[in-house]
């Protein structure tokens, strides 16, 4: 970890949302089995990994001391977060990695619509501007695609309020994903069994498909812990211009690689996505620029008193 310090933060979070943009690649893999089963056993594999990562480093005992509220915020971020594995593999198995992608560009246009409906906070004009045009692209793409598109709207809701609840939960990230895979284990388990039980599991129908099983533990732990490192070393500001790195990478896949059809009017639809989080990052960024200088003039009069 020392070694770390010397790498620059932005390495970190540019790695981890890189690997996010590569899961369509991996999970692709993952077809031969129901995105369930994929979800059920990537709950347990990760937490096998997490909990081991804490033995090694001598923080087990930390998960005892976890309170019951803490418990039950825990509980809502693995349901989240489960949810949105399931539909991400399906959408990914089911070819639709352009729509997963859009769910993660309108991410953060729902996490501040959720600010305005949860915690009744304040929007700048951008910011409403910005908010409009979101809506507007769901509009266009729901003609699109003659339905609503729910694989990136269930995506957006569900990461949106996973990041709230991780907001408020006083868990470092190891043992915030301990704790959920704690929660979400005895049902995954409990499905796992079942499918075994009555022949329908894929992890026992050859050695490929368990490892590929498997790896679905590290594959999701290794860029949650990267993240974790740039967070507390990257400014904000830097973070969410980096985030659109994954969903770029993904539609990038979906195109390229998957020739998922892409009309005029689809383009029409993430242009105007594109357009509105370009006045919400920038809004967002001149914000940190001011409020940086305000601090900065705050410690250069403090000090001319002094």
């Amino acid at each position: 970890m020392r070694q770390s310090r010397s790498i620059p933060g932005v390495v970190f979070g540019t790695s981890a949302f890189f690997l996010w943009g590569l899961f369509p690649a991996f999970f692709g893999l993952l077809a031969f089995a129901s995105a369930t089963e994929v979800v059920a056993q990537r709950i347990l594999w990760t937490l096998v990994v997490v909990l081991a990562v804490l033995a090694v480093r001598g923080r087990l005992r930390e998960l005892f001391g976890i309170g019951a509220r803490i418990w039950r915020l825990a509980a809502v971020a693995s349901a989240a977060i489960a949810i949105n594995w399931g539909v991400y593999v399906y959408g990914v198995t089911s070819g639709h990695v352009v729509e997963c992608a859009l769910g993660y560009f309108i991410n953060p246009l729902v996490t501040v619509a959720f600010g305005v409906l949860i915690f009744r906070e304040r929007l700048a004009k951008a910011q409403w501007a910005a908010l409009g045009l979101g809506a507007a692209a769901v509009a266009v793409l729901t003609v699109d695609y003659g339905r609503p598109p729910v694989i990136a709207l269930v995506l957006a809701c569900s990461f949106a309020t996973y990041g709230l609840v991780k907001k408020v939960i006083p868990l470092d990230a190891l043992r915030g994903i301990a704790a959920e895979g704690v929660v979400a284990a005895p049902f995954a388990l409990a499905f796992v069994v079942l499918l075994a039980v009555t022949g329908r599991s894929e992890f026992g129908s050859g050695a490929g498909h368990a490892a590929l099983m498997m790896a679905t533990g590290p594959v999701t732990l290794v860029p949650l812990l990267l993240f974790a490192v740039a967070a507390q070393r990257v400014p904000l500001s830097t973070m969410g211009l980096l985030q659109y790195l994954t969903p770029a990478l993904q539609m990038a896949w979906g195109v390229a690689v998957a020739h998922e059809p892409m009309p005029a009017s689809r383009w029409a639809g993430f242009a105007l996505i594109w357009t509105a989080l370009a006045i919400f990052t920038t809004h967002a960024l001149l914000r940190a620029r001011r409020t940086h200088l305000d601090a900065r003039g705050a410690a250069a009069g403090a000090t001319r008193r002094c």
